[in-house]
């Protein structure tokens, strides 16, 4: 064969292949399927947006060679084969259009109608502009799709048959590449579509995701089902056929049918519990569908009565739907030979439900029977609703983290002191609690009572509790809630508030250190009207006084350079004196931090260092770091004093040698105590010998007198050899 002849065999195989794409994912195979659901009018419809589809993707080609209009085509079969109006299968055929050809959403708009428009739009992804790192613009892909989803539900549905198809095809791209795709799709699209409740589709996303993220584990895992599916077909053959028989003697019709479990659930069982794999694959799964809700309940007698339950494996998610809609009786039993069974029990349209969630909405627009349909996509805007209750106030990054944070919601159901049942992910908090049920509730908090108890509001919520909120009038969000809630909600609102409280006290910081700098130069508060002001905020490109306010007090503008401009042009070389020291009252909050290498208390000489996004910094003058700091950078640096009102505890670092005995820590600890402290941090440093040992103490102390006193105490111990301040 000469080398001449290999392009061609080459053409030839990509002509038959392409045959083979055409025959699967053409028009025509699509059309058959419509054709089940749609009316003429609407698969002519279908038809033209195919034929726009082609012309704009001429010339464009996948990875594996095919046209590219047979991906776009995939896409809207997948959603035809979940029965999805007319529109949700133009807007599937003409999803990237406009991200990968010249159209423009307002010339299909005209074409197909607005609604198309918006949907191909909401399934874009984000303009990446030059400068973004990934993570933003990924993150800004997410914001897109979710307030596109908020107007349209089946913005998503789009987008994840479009993430699915790319997935079953992911074998042509390079390693790397689909790694990181099956990362992002187990991440986000695959708890997406189990928040939505649409199950078949989140299995086959995990698999896929789990095979190409970890292939070895894979087919370990697969081989292993395989074979313990193939061990255990007559056991599960003999249960299927036995409550089959008790229940149509009971006369309740009912399909049961034993299920494998995916093996991505299986794979994140082994890793979530530490078990191995014989331990998971031991249990074996059933479902048992019938036609009512009350056959629900007697089939679950039924099935207790035929094998012995395990009590603290049941749940009720019929009377209590998970938050995506999902209804269903769970209930683990004792099986024969001591093997575990997981049985599964709903209505045909629970069924219904759970394998299509949200889809199920628009299939019961077409003409599907029942009422429940409506609810998962109820359910989906409310979650959505919640969502960009918070998204105008936090970066595209943290709005992303806080979806994500969302998407695996583990439920529990408390109830309000009036009996309105809530729904919280498990590991929610009183914190998490208080903001469900409102936002001022949560910023009001002080403590909780949970079943008639007082709790912190750190405690964890259980089943079946019931939580009041208890508020006082002057209570504020604490950051250190941002160390244990767990629902979005919480940690929004929590954010948002320090963020307004964090620029309140920088404007607070930032006009007194503008005034001390104003009285350095002879000036006045009078100085910061009319054309002065006006000069000087248009020299900084800024709207008021307060912003300049809060830019000086975050430490962006140094308050001297500021004070400066508002000195008439012929004294404008003049430089601010050093002026009388600012006075620090210790309730200033977060733009006003301690250095943590010296640990000023009031009593002590100190110095300010105004630090760029972080405000003002305190420092001893003493303070090696302060004594550097003035000689390199001296503009930097302002002198403070401590205020006579000077409220609150402080830090303070202590180091002790203490002999090495039993209970001595327990001694040193108790006698600070005593002294009205407590320990924030201890470290016990190596030991140079085995009589003594080192520690060094982080405690409170309210000033110098305060810690003389704590100092004394220690020092009286018998087990402490000797002990100073650092």
């Amino acid at each position: 064969m000469t080398r001449q002849q290999l392009p061609v065999i080459g053409r030839i195989g990509n002509a038959l292949r392409a045959q083979r794409v055409a025959r699967t994912f053409g028009i025509d195979a699509l059309a058959r399927v419509l054709e089940a659901y749609l009316t003429n009018e609407q698969i002519d419809e279908v038809r033209r947006a195919h034929a726009l589809g082609q012309q704009l993707h001429s010339g464009q080609t996948r990875t594996s060679g095919e046209p590219y209009i047979y991906h776009p085509l995939a896409v809207a079969r997948i959603l035809a084969e979940m029965r999805l109006d007319h529109v949700t299968i133009i807007a599937a055929i003409l999803h990237d259009v406009i991200e990968d050809t010249a159209i423009t959403r307002e010339e299909i708009a005209t074409d197909f109608g607005d609604d198309v428009a918006a949907l191909v739009d909401g399934v874009s992804k984000f303009d990446r502009a030059e400068g973004v790192s990934r993570a933003q613009a990924q993150a800004e892909s997410v914001r897109k799709l979710l307030l596109a989803m908020t107007k349209d539900l089946r913005v998503i549905l789009i987008k994840l048959a479009d993430r699915l198809h790319n997935m079953r095809t992911l074998g042509v791209m390079e390693p790397s590449k689909r790694r990181a795709k099956a990362k992002e799709t187990l991440e986000v699209y695959a708890p997406m579509a189990h928040r939505l409740g649409i199950h078949f589709l989140r299995v086959e996303l995990e698999d896929l995701a789990f095979a190409n993220l970890y292939p070895q584990r894979y087919r370990a895992i697969e081989r292993a089902v395989r074979q313990q599916i193939g061990n255990a077909r007559k056991t599960i053959t003999e249960i299927e056929s036995r409550l089959s028989r008790a229940l149509r003697e009971e006369g309740i019709g009912a399909t049961v049918v034993g299920r494998q479990k995916n093996l991505y659930s299986i794979y994140e069982k082994m890793r979530r519990k530490k078990l191995r794999l014989p331990a998971v694959m031991d249990v074996l799964g059933f479902r048992i569908v019938v036609s009512k809700v009350d056959e629900c309940y007697r089939a679950l007698g039924m099935v207790h009565h035929i094998y012995r339950p395990i009590s603290e494996l049941f749940n009720d998610y019929i009377a209590n739907p998970k938050t995506n809609g999902y209804q269903s009786l769970h209930t683990t039993c004792m099986g024969p030979n001591g093997r575990k069974i997981e049985v599964q029990i709903r209505t045909r349209e629970m069924h219904h439900i759970a394998e299509s969630g949200i889809a199920a909405h628009w299939q019961y627009k077409l003409g599907a029977s029942g009422t429940q349909h409506a609810a998962p996509e109820a359910r989906a805007r409310e979650w959505l609703s919640s969502l960009f209750e918070l998204q105008d106030s936090a970066a595209a990054v943290d709005f992303f983290e806080t979806v994500k944070i969302d998407l695996f919601p583990d439920e529990v159901y408390v109830f309000t002191p009036k009996g309105t049942i809530l729904r919280m992910p498990r590991g929610a908090t009183a914190v998490d609690f208080a903001y469900a049920v409102h936002s001022e509730l949560g910023d009001r908090c002080v403590a909780a009572r949970i079943d008639g108890q007082l709790e912190p509001l750190s405690a964890t919520l259980q089943n079946g509790q019931t939580v009041e909120i208890i508020t006082a009038r002057h209570a504020q969000p604490n950051a250190a809630w941002l160390n244990f809630v767990k629902t979005a909600k919480a940690r929004s609102s929590i954010r948002h508030y320090l963020r307004n409280l964090r620029e309140d006290e920088a404007i607070r910081l930032g006009r007194r250190l503008l005034e001390r700098a104003l009285r350095g130069l002879d000036l006045s508060t009078s100085s910061l009207r009319g054309e002065a002001v006006e000069r000087v905020l248009a020299l900084y490109k800024l709207d008021d006084l307060e912003a300049l306010y809060a830019d000086i007090g975050l430490g962006r503008r140094l308050a001297p350079l500021v004070a400066r401009h508002f000195l008439p042009e012929s004294e404008s070389g003049r430089t601010a004196g050093d002026g009388p020291a600012l006075a620090v009252e210790g309730t200033e909050g977060l733009v006003l931090d301690y250095g943590k290498c010296c640990h000023p208390l009031p009593g002590d000489e100190i110095r300010g260092h105004v630090s760029a996004g972080r405000g003002l910094i305190i420092h001893r003058a003493v303070c090696k770091q302060s004594a550097s700091g003035i000689r390199s950078a001296p503009q930097d640096w302002i002198p403070l004093a401590w205020s006579e009102e000077v409220e609150g505890h402080f830090s303070a670092e202590l180091r002790v040698k203490a002999l090495n005995e039993r209970g001595a820590l327990a001694a040193i600890a108790a006698e600070i105590a005593h002294a009205e402290s407590s320990i924030e941090n201890v470290e016990m440093k190596e030991r140079h010998d085995d009589e003594s040992a080192d520690i060094r103490f982080v405690i409170s102390a309210r000033n110098r007198t305060h810690l003389a006193r704590i100092l004394r105490r220690i020092r009286r111990l018998a087990v402490v050899a000797r002990a100073h301040r650092l």
